[in-house]
């Protein structure tokens, strides 16, 4: 059966390890997209962060942000949006008030204000640098809580050294408040950086994924799914095709999934054209 629509994470998978898009995978893509194959970006980033990642590509491009929270078109247009309650995250942050340095409130906004930590070392190891980009999108607010006094937010994120994140996300899972909310997980273990999402309950990539791909009367034996980390691992066991990247986490090449190669050697586009290209083309499908 023909690929239909290609979903593909951003850090790790379609970005090399400088965090950049290379001109190979653009070129596979733009002619997937071509040929009338669907193309969307899957991340746990925040939509507008994505976007400025992928601004190279020239083809139609929609993103399922979040980690399956939001899903929008290129132009910002939301198609779908499961926030997490503001009690909820009351509640999060309340009880991990040692973890508070590393903790932010992420919001689904414009311009200003997407992102609220309560107090920013810019010249930290870990939040500050990746902050630094978006500054102009970050605010500082003290204490955390009263930032939840307006919208509901998409997400709480924790960020930090491995290990640290790591006892976050025990003291959640373990929480009497774990019914109240998904938790997705992304680990760098060679730059020692993770990063804790804390969604509304069942929110996932896969959940997105299946959602955007019904919206689209396309069925999950027609997608393709490429990712290298642990909150892909929804989206990949959707996917009629998952593909798993050469630098993936270990638990994921372990599951007998495709692989291909790493994302700095271009491993988006070798499955694209593998997979998807050496099928018959798809006119008219758009």
């Amino acid at each position: 059966m023909p690929v239909k629509l290609i979903a593909m994470d951003l850090d790790g998978t379609l970005l090399d390890s400088r965090g950049k898009l290379p001109e190979e995978n653009a070129r596979a893509i733009h002619e997937a997209a071509a040929r009338g194959v669907e193309i969307a970006i899957v991340t746990g980033r925040r939509f507008h962060s994505a976007r400025l990642s992928a601004a190279a590509l020239e083809c139609n491009v929609d993103f399922i942000a979040s980690n399956g929270a939001l899903i929008k078109s290129r132009a910002g247009e939301t198609h779908y949006r499961r926030l997490l309650p503001a009690t909820v995250a009351r509640q999060v942050l309340e009880a991990t008030p040692e973890y508070r340095a590393c903790a932010g409130v992420i919001f689904d906004r414009p311009r200003e204000r997407q992102v609220i930590f309560e107090k920013i070392d810019w010249n930290g190891a870990y939040v500050g640098p990746y902050l630094a980009r978006h500054r102009e999108q970050v605010a500082e607010v003290q204490p955390l809580t009263d930032c939840l006094d307006g919208d509901d937010p998409v997400e709480i994120l924790y960020l930090g050294e491995c290990v640290a994140i790591g006892r976050v996300a025990q003291a959640l899972e373990q929480s009497p408040l774990a019914s109240l909310y998904t938790l997705a997980t992304t680990v760098y273990e060679a730059r020692n950086l993770s990063m804790l999402d804390v969604l509304q309950r069942g929110v996932s990539k896969g959940v997105a994924l299946a959602e955007w791909a019904a919206r689209r009367g396309i069925t999950r034996e027609e997608v393709m799914a490429i990712g290298d980390n642990w909150n892909d691992r929804e989206m990949l066991q959707y996917a009629g095709l998952p593909v798993v990247m050469g630098n993936s986490v270990a638990a994921l090449k372990e599951t007998g999934w495709t692989q291909t190669l790493s994302n700095d050697d271009c491993g988006v586009a070798h499955a694209i054209r593998k997979y998807a290209l050496e099928t018959p083309a798809l006119h008219g499908h758009r």
